[in-house]
């Protein structure tokens, strides 16, 4: 998948990783941005053409569908976090939120757009997920790492399934980001721009996942540990 001349839907775009993603993809010769946020008066990168869209809105998914035909690579990237043990009184209601926006969501995109994916040549899926995949921070991260295990599952299905259609999917896996969303979380973060980077260069050279950075690698090669690094530090 190049990048040059490609025509790019960016879910989330209004901040954060979603804005570095449309301005790295202008910046690589996209022929077009489309830039998704549920309130698009929020984007501000210039050159982008500004499209409402909540992933959790089926109705709205479909709509955009229809009219934006000529997609040729899809950024997942829309997502919530909210931090808090599983065992507090309203786990279940935030794990539903965040797995109807971070796991379900990007389903539901991916549903949608597979089509003009497929009629336009095959094309690409950048599903962003996390190191939180495969980890969790004891009562902080249960439920939103939940929600990108799910992520990590069903994108390894459609990688497999969209591959009769020529569509390529990338996993992208990092740790804290320098965005609004981990600010209050301490410990190293990496530039939005650095991760964008690699996962373009990933794209480009025709990757099915990408670790952005030591911590997710570590965490990676942990898993197949005699101990493995989601069972958390021996008594």
């Amino acid at each position: 998948m190049k990048i040059r001349n490609s025509v790019a839907l960016v879910t989330g775009a209004n901040r954060g990783l979603g804005a570095a993603f449309a301005r790295a993809l202008l910046a690589g010769g996209a022929a077009k941005v489309y830039a998704a946020a549920r309130d698009p008066s929020r984007i501000s990168v210039p050159g982008v053409e500004p499209v409402q869209l909540d992933v959790t809105r089926t109705e709205q998914i479909a709509k955009l569908a229809r009219e934006l035909t000529d997609i040729t690579l899809l950024v997942n990237n829309a997502g919530i976090s909210e931090m808090g043990s599983v065992l507090a009184a309203n786990a279940i209601d935030s794990l539903q939120r965040q797995f109807d926006t971070n796991t379900i969501g990007p389903l539901r995109v991916v549903q949608a757009f597979a089509p003009a994916l497929a009629a336009n040549g095959g094309g690409a899926v950048i599903n962003v997920l996390s190191v939180l995949s495969w980890i969790t921070l004891p009562g902080r991260s249960g439920a939103y790492s939940a929600s990108k295990a799910a992520g990590w599952a069903l994108s390894n299905a459609l990688r497999h399934e969209l591959k009769p259609q020529h569509t390529q999917l990338l996993s992208l896996h990092a740790g804290f980001i320098d965005t609004d969303m981990t600010r209050n979380v301490p410990g190293p973060k990496t530039a939005p721009e650095e991760v964008v980077r690699q996962t373009l260069a990933a794209l480009e050279a025709g990757e099915s996942e990408l670790l952005a950075d030591a911590v997710t690698r570590d965490a990676h090669r942990g898993l197949t540990a005699e101990w493995p690094v989601y069972l958390g530090p021996r008594a």
